[in-house]
């Protein structure tokens, strides 16, 4: 068990944790931890929600409101949250399998609602919990534990299929740049609508191949001069991924309205509203 050490943050935890020691889940946490206290939120106003998975643990290692929920089902889970108490700041966390194998209808959709919240996903391209499976960002013909021979079937790109979808914020960031992390985390929070961050993280126990090296000599940060709202760009920028380089930042951000501004009829939050046992037993005498 690898620990974290206690400081001047409200949402640290000097709580042991299961992750490997050397892991990109570490720099993760702490970008998230620093950024909720940059911004000057409380524990009380932010909910994080995950689904299964080594990623999916982090709710459980920092104060704040936490729910962990069913592999690949976080979405939906994160979806009701929000539609129930729209005041809260909510972040997803989740893996690459759980997100975009398992989950990713709920992810397909999830971009379509464009509800406010961030969905940070742990990329290591593996799925580290159940020991090292190709997940769906798996490179093709990569061996793994259970593929012997190699991947067979093709990666999938997230940010591509995000960018294609018209997803309002999609960004990429690096576990081994936790500032340039914490930057995409800051302008995620204050996007208004669904924001994605696939952040590519190394999975030092499961993945020989992507390993922190590997990302090192390839990522490299966006020139300031990018137009991350030029859709076809974005889109160029989105299919880089390999020797030839893999950019770092906002690839696509188009303002629109959230899910929430789309339903003229919640006002504030539901769990402000008052309900009398009359309105209640109105709705049962629809029933008889």
């Amino acid at each position: 068990m690898t620990k974290i050490e206690t400081i001047n943050n409200p949402f640290v935890m000097n709580h042991p944790t299961s992750w490997c020691p050397g892991c990109g889940n570490f720099s993760i946490l702490e970008s998230i931890n620093e950024t909720l206290n940059d911004l000057g939120l409380t524990p009380q106003e932010v909910l994080m929600v995950s689904g299964i998975g080594q990623a999916a643990k982090l709710p459980h290692y920092i104060h704040a409101h936490g729910l962990n929920s069913l592999h690949g089902r976080a979405l939906p889970v994160v979806m009701g949250a929000h539609a129930a108490n729209h005041n809260l700041r909510i972040i997803l966390t989740s893996g690459d399998g759980d997100t975009y194998g398992e989950g990713g209808n709920h992810f397909i959709h999830g971009i379509r609602r464009n509800m406010d919240i961030v969905h940070i996903v742990h990329d290591n391209q593996i799925y580290g919990l159940t020991k090292g499976q190709g997940s769906p960002t798996t490179a093709f013909g990569q061996k793994t534990r259970l593929q012997v021979d190699g991947m067979r079937p093709d990666p999938l790109n997230p940010v591509a299929l995000a960018i294609s979808m018209d997803c309002s914020f999609v960004a990429r960031s690096f576990s081994g740049d936790p500032e340039h992390l914490k930057s995409m985390i800051k302008a995620a929070m204050a996007h208004k609508g669904y924001a994605l961050i696939d952040v590519l993280q190394p999975c030092i126990s499961f993945n020989e191949v992507n390993t922190f090296k590997w990302y090192k000599e390839r990522v490299y940060k966006l020139d300031p001069s990018f137009d991350a709202t030029d859709r076809v760009k974005a889109f160029e920028k989105a299919l880089e991924f390999g020797d030839e380089g893999i950019p770092m930042g906002i690839l696509y951000k188009n303002e629109k309205a959230t899910f929430i501004e789309r339903i003229a009829h919640i006002d504030e939050p539901l769990v402000y509203k008052k309900r009398t046992p009359d309105d209640v037993q109105k709705l049962l005498e629809q029933f008889d």
